[in-house]
């Protein structure tokens, strides 16, 4: 599914605004024109200030061309911004950030630890970054897995929805233990309505800067 954004009123409103200007712009020439023709040959006038505000308007529409011309480029761009979002649809990705979708009551990270760790404890907050848990991760080198069930610490159920999960993993020595999360999601929608696409992993929104890798078909 693709949501596409309606025309904005600030759009619109601009458009009026150059429409109104182009107007004036010929206004004045149109004005200009009669006046020179019907100008007193005996009391001209005054040419150094005509010339000075031709230049103005000239200026003026100079640089709503230039607007009109960057607004093209941004529009091109959008639209192969979009072109590529909508090239996600049915794809599966991977996202590094640590944040995961509990839906149905489970939520599933991967995470991959650089060594060996004497103490490994993963924490799980929620979208207003209060910790709904912590419990101890996995200690040996390599790759991992967590599934949670969405219960907080007292075994109350949480609602479904997007949570991140961080690991603090530390040696004998109490040094860091370097590690990594990701997690994995289908995209089962792009929306289009916001200055950049954002990819739906069912109920979890994700920007493309966040994809890390996106599986083929």
């Amino acid at each position: 599914m693709t949501t596409i954004a309606p025309v904005s009123t600030a759009a619109a409103s601009q458009s009026a605004a150059q429409k109104t200007l182009a107007g004036n712009f010929d206004t004045f020439l149109t004005l200009l024109t009669t006046q020179l023709q019907n100008q007193d040959p005996l009391n001209p006038m005054d040419s150094n200030q005509f010339t000075q505000q031709l230049v103005e308007f000239s200026q003026v529409e100079q640089q709503i061309n230039t607007n009109d011309n960057l607004k093209t480029l941004i529009s091109l761009g959008q639209g192969r911004s979009n072109s590529d979002a909508v090239g996600y649809l049915g794809r599966a990705v991977t996202v590094t950030n640590g944040k995961g979708a509990l839906q149905n009551g489970s939520a599933t990270w991967n995470y991959v630890l650089g060594a060996t760790a004497a103490n490994s404890t993963i924490t799980i907050t929620n979208g207003a970054g209060r910790v709904v848990y912590t419990g101890n991760g996995e200690t040996a080198a390599g790759q991992h897995s967590f599934t949670w069930n969405g219960q907080d610490q007292a075994g109350n159920q949480l609602p479904d929805g997007t949570y991140q999960m961080t690991l603090n993993a530390t040696d004998s020595s109490g040094s860091v233990v370097q590690s990594a999360i990701a997690t994995s999601g289908l995209v089962t929608e792009v929306v289009l309505t916001g200055s950049d696409p954002v990819l739906m992993l069912g109920s979890r929104p994700v920007t493309l800067s966040e994809v890390t890798s996106v599986a083929g078909y």
